[in-house]
């Protein structure tokens, strides 16, 4: 009896775990957040490179864009320090991710083309993407909505706004900074119940989403850079083995996704 009594509790949570472990997000974790994105954008002020591959040691760079011209998706992780300490933060988590493709005999106009496609994005990118819109646009400023559907044995759907600011570097490179200005969580997507639950007292799954393209021509064709920084809650106590690999694992799978979508759409 203990088993299946087991056995029926992980399914509740499994199915439910929205519900099942309401987060709040709190001021120190937004402060947190905050400072991290702060001296991550002074980092990258100052890179002498425009790309991360242009930074790596020199064997290290060859094997990599070895990589990439063979069709590979090249991503890793990064962690932001403050006088080469870690930057807590509080109740929550900070997801920090880096990839780039290259893509053969493209240009950076069909890469921006296809990046500030927002009102078609929900087919482009779907079904992590479940609907897009773009709400308004002054010059390369874009203000967008985005339903994300996020799935890893639950299913979470957040709506989404963002700010995105792109800029024409030179002739052959661009770039662009999106910032999430209100994620809300879904509860009953898809159904007559459907009702956003209150911005920041939700599930944690989501909380912050600031995303930074950069994109060069070279080479032959162009690389494509994405570096993307997200806040979650934290893990609860007592079900690390159960949240955790939903909490860490979509962050980095959404990044190659992405960026894999983006290279199969430029390749056609």
């Amino acid at each position: 009896m203990r088993g299946t009594a087991g056995a029926a509790a992980v399914l509740v949570v499994l199915v439910g775990a929205t519900p099942a472990f309401p987060a709040e997000l709190k001021a120190q974790t937004v402060a947190a957040f905050d400072r991290y994105v702060q001296v991550t954008e002074q980092r990258m002020k100052g890179d002498p490179q425009f790309l991360w591959v242009d930074r790596l040691p020199a064997s290290q760079q060859r094997a990599v864009l070895e990589a990439l011209r063979r069709g590979e998706l090249v991503i890793d992780g990064l962690a932001t320090r403050q006088g080469g300490k870690e930057i807590d933060i509080p109740d929550g988590m900070v997801h920090h991710w880096i990839g780039v493709v290259f893509v053969p005999g493209t240009t950076v106009d069909k890469a921006l083309s296809l990046l500030q496609d927002y009102d078609h994005h929900a087919q482009i990118y779907a079904p992590a993407v479940a609907a897009s819109k773009l709400l308004s646009r002054d010059g390369n400023n874009f203000r967008v909505y985005l339903r994300f559907m996020m799935k890893k044995v639950i299913t979470v759907v957040v709506n989404s706004e963002h700010d995105a600011r792109f800029t024409r570097d030179g002739p052959n490179r661009a770039s662009s900074r999106i910032y999430s200005t209100r994620i809300a969580e879904v509860e009953s997507p898809g159904t007559p119940s459907e009702r956003e639950r209150p911005v920041g007292n939700d599930g944690g799954y989501l909380w912050r989403l600031y995303s930074y393209w950069r994109v060069l021509e070279r080479d032959g064709g162009t690389y494509v850079q994405c570096e993307s920084i997200s806040l979650t809650r934290d893990i609860p106590m007592g079900f690390g083995w159960l949240v955790r690999p939903f909490v860490t694992s979509i962050p980095r799978e959404s990044l190659e996704f992405t960026l894999t979508t983006t290279r199969n759409v430029l390749r056609k």
